[in-house]
């Protein structure tokens, strides 16, 4: 994938760092980093993209987070609430949709 992500992933970011909060808390580079990882780098979000993602999701209380020091270094620590466990699996049963209907049609050999 191209550095710049293509406009379809909109809505993207929301689903995996819901995905990746709902196995465990993480902190904002941590989430950067496993989904570059956990992807196999073909899908990759920059600092810039995942903490306003962060924020309006601890806003709509999606999300808590925690202040903790590591090593003499601040870090904020998120984890997914309930209400944020319920919006993951609104969001994974409309990306399930959407994936089978995009597989559907590119494997459609009568175009």
């Amino acid at each position: 994938m191209s550095k710049t992500n293509p406009s379809f992933l909109n809505g993207v970011p929301e689903l995996l760092v819901l995905k990746l909060l709902s196995r465990k808390e993480m902190y904002g580079y941590e989430i950067v980093k496993a989904i570059q990882l956990q992807t196999k780098e073909n899908i990759s979000f920059g600092e810039g993209c995942i903490y306003p993602y962060l924020h309006h999701l601890e806003r709509e209380k999606l999300v808590t987070s925690r202040r903790t020091e590591v090593n003499g270094r601040s870090r904020i620590h998120y984890r997914l609430t309930s209400r944020g466990n319920k919006r993951l699996e609104k969001l994974s049963v409309e990306w399930g949709q959407v994936a089978a209907g995009i597989s559907a049609l590119m494997t459609d050999k009568h175009a």
